[in-house]
C-alpha cells in the first residue's frame, strides 16, 4: 500500500505495511506519508488516517454507510496479497462539509505495522 497524505508539507516519509502479510510476503504492501502530523480519523477498528492515494490495494463495490460524520458512499479497500480489509475509499459525501474526502482513502492502523518511528 503506497499512499500520499492530503496536505504534504515535507518530503520525509514513514512506512506502513499490512500486518497479516508482514511475516511472510517480501513484497508486503506498504504506505508512505509525510512525517508530519496526519489527519486523524476514527475507523471501525480504531485510529485511522486519510490519504490522497494508495497502491497495492483492491477496491470493492461502493455502498452507502452512515459514518460518524454523516452519510457517505464508500468502497472497502483490501490488501492485494492477503485480501485483508484495510479501510475504505470515499466515493461520495452527501454533506457539503465532507466533500473534501471524496476520492480519498481511510487506512485503519489496526491492520498495519508502522515503521520508521512513526507515532
Amino acid at each position: 500500500v503506497l499512499a500520499s497524505h492530503p496536505a504534504p508539507t515535507t518530503a520525509l516519509t514513514c512506512v506502513l505495511r499490512c500486518f497479516p502479510c508482514e511475516p511472510t510476503w517480501a513484497g508486503s504492501p506498504f504506505l508512505h506519508r509525510p512525517a508530519t502530523p496526519p489527519m486523524s480519523f476514527q475507523g471501525s477498528q480504531g485510529r485511522a488516517y486519510l490519504f490522497n492515494s494508495v497502491v497495492n490495494v483492491g477496491c470493492g463495490p461502493a455502498e452507502e454507510r452512515v459514518l460518524l460524520t454523516g452519510l457517505h458512499a464508500v468502497a472497502d479497500i483490501y490488501c492485494e496479497n492477503c485480501k485483508t480489509t484495510l479501510g475504505w475509499k470515499y466515493e461520495h459525501a452527501f454533506e457539503s462539509s465532507q466533500k473534501y474526502k471524496e476520492g480519498k482513502f481511510i487506512i485503519e492502523l489496526a491492520h498495519m505495522i508502522k515503521d520508521n518511528g512513526w507515532d
